[in-house]
This record gives structure tokens, C-alpha cells and sequence, in this order.
């Protein structure tokens, strides 16, 4: 990125929508808040646009945000609807009046993790997928489909199985010390689907109590620690899945449950076991999404929804 440049990126997930004013290398503002289902919903691409501003909103006062050049936001979501994700490039590119790229958030995260080259990234947050983008830059990707039909191994998994051990305890199962941790929820594990059913957003609910799971397996509980080993078997499944006939050695790892030293060091121990060697990360998602609105021809450019302007290089 030249250090000339005033980039505005996002990062606008299911958990969070985040933004960042970048010039060069220097971090001039940061803004963060809820996030949204993605913009292959119903009035999706309206639903992001109006999130990203009011975000940008909550960016500290003085910033330069009339000289922004460029911006790139990750969405999710964008990978289920090319036409809105174009949409919402265009809304993007005519609210600011610069040239705006619209990418998925995996995309973006596998982009700032290797900073545009060839090879594969796993990101585990809420949900779980793997990406690797070939040398002639084609995508092979394994799960990331979602908390109903994939998303296996993720932050969402760990919490549902730590959930759902509870209520097993509860019917006469293994005891847990997750039963304990739950008491911060409901008062009884009855009271669990309920308090479920009436969260906005249970995905991300039951996402929140996999740090508990974390907590309880690195203390030895040994119901938590079978999930946790679980969803690392899982999760080296799915990388081996994205490698497919590449047999790629080497994966970088994000996300938010990656955060914890216990299951990283679990997961890199997995992986190590099927030979694949864990790299570190070069970026994040917001580089992904800087790098997609600074450079074009990029190896990843087929699945990069700019605004269709004629914009200068």
C-alpha cells in the first residue's frame, strides 16, 4: 500500500462488524460493534451498508474520511450471492466516492494471511472453514456451510457440544464441571433451550460458552477435553479436505478460539500428527480486505466484487 493512501477497510461478520482507517501502514482510527446474518439475506446489501456507516460513525472525530482513495470490506455472507455483493460494492463506491472492493470474510482473511499468495488458511471463529486458492488462483474450500449443515470443530461446535454435555449430566451422563460454568446462564439446565430459543442470535450464544469448554479441558475436565480433542480431530480433517491432491504441508491458522495458547497448541498438535505444519499468519482479515482495495490482479481476483467503475490503477 502506497503511504500516500487513505484506505477505509471492514471487516463486517455474523459476531461484529469492525472498521479500520488505514494510511500506509499507520492505524489512524478503529470503530467496532454488532454484526449481521450477511448480505445474501433478504435487503442484504442495505443491511451492510447501513452497519458499515454506522460504524464508521463511531470512529473517533478529526479523521481524514474525505481523503480516503480506496475502501475494502469483507462481508459475510458474499460468497452466497455475487449480485449482492456487487450491490453492495456499487451503494459502497457512490456513499464515498472511491473505488470499493466487496470480498467474503474468508477470502479476505486468507488474503491477509498470505498476503495474496497461493495456500491455505483455516479460520476457526464462530464458524469453521478451510481456504486454499491454487496457483492459477482457484478456491478449493472445506466446510464453512454454516451452524445447520457445517461449520464443524468451530467456536459454535465446542459451545453446542459443551451445551448439550450439560444437559447429558443432567439426564444422568458424565458429570461435567461445565454444569457449573452453565449456573452463570440459567439456573437450572432445563432452562437451557429456552434461554437459547430467546437469544437474537444462539449461534453466536452458544459461541460465547466455548471459552468455557477451553477453560474447563485445560483444567482437566475430562468431558470438556474429548469435545476440545474432538473438534481438533475435525478441524485437521477439514484442512486435509481443502488441500485435497495439492497435499499442501502447510496452513496458516485464524480466528477467535485460535486466540487461546491451549487450543492452538492442541490443534498445531493435530495437525502435526496428519503433516501439516502450522505457519504464522502474515495479516488478518482487515489486511485481506486492504489488500483487495489497493491492488488488482490479484491470483484471488474471480472471487473480488469491485464497483464496476473505470477507476485509475
Amino acid at each position: 500500500m502506497d503511504a500516500t493512501e487513505v484506505v477505509l477497510v471492514a471487516d463486517v461478520g455474523k459476531s461484529r462488524c469492525r472498521v479500520e482507517l488505514r494510511s500506509g501502514t499507520e492505524l489512524l482510527g478503529a470503530a467496532d460493534q454488532h454484526g449481521f446474518p450477511g448480505v445474501h439475506m433478504d435487503n442484504g446489501p442495505t443491511l451492510a451498508f447501513e452497519l458499515l456507516l454506522e460504524t464508521v460513525g463511531l470512529l473517533p472525530p478529526g479523521l481524514p474520511l474525505g481523503a480516503i482513495t480506496s475502501l475494502g470490506a469483507a462481508v459475510a455472507g458474499v460468497e452466497a450471492s455475487a449480485e449482492k455483493s456487487q450491490e453492495l460494492a456499487t451503494m459502497l463506491s457512490q456513499r464515498f466516492s472511491v473505488p470499493a472492493a466487496v470480498l467474503s470474510d474468508a477470502t479476505a482473511a486468507q488474503l491477509g494471511a498470505l498476503q495474496g499468495a497461493p495456500g491455505t488458511t483455516l479460520i476457526v471463529g464462530t464458524g469453521a472453514v478451510a481456504f486454499r486458492f491454487d496457483e492459477a488462483g482457484v478456491l478449493h474450500r472445506a466446510d464453512g456451510w454454516g451452524p445447520y449443515l457445517g461449520d464443524h470443530g468451530s467456536g459454535r461446535w465446542i459451545g453446542q457440544q459443551g451445551l448439550q454435555a450439560v444437559l447429558e449430566a443432567h439426564d444422568g451422563g458424565p458429570a461435567t464441571s461445565l454444569s457449573a460454568a452453565a449456573g452463570a446462564l440459567v439456573e437450572s439446565p432445563e432452562m437451557l433451550p429456552g434461554w437459547l430459543a430467546e437469544n437474537e442470535n444462539p449461534y453466536r450464544a452458544m459461541a460465547r460458552f466455548a471459552p468455557l469448554v477451553l477453560h474447563a479441558a485445560e483444567a482437566g475436565d475430562a468431558v470438556a477435553h474429548d469435545i476440545v480433542g474432538e473438534a481438533c480431530r475435525i478441524l485437521t480433517n477439514t484442512v486435509g479436505l481443502a488441500s485435497g491432491d495439492a497435499g499442501s504441508s502447510r496452513v496458516t491458522i485464524l480466528g477467535g478460539v485460535v486466540g487461546s495458547d491451549f487450543f492452538a497448541a492442541l490443534l498445531r498438535k493435530s495437525l502435526a500428527s496428519a503433516g501439516i505444519e502450522v505457519v504464522a499468519p502474515l495479516g488478518d482479515g482487515l489486511d485481506g480486505a486492504a489488500l483487495a482495495a489497493t491492488r488488482r490482479g490479484l491470483i484471488q481476483e474471480r472471487y473480488i466484487h469491485r464497483d464496476g467503475t473505470n477507476w485509475p490503477d
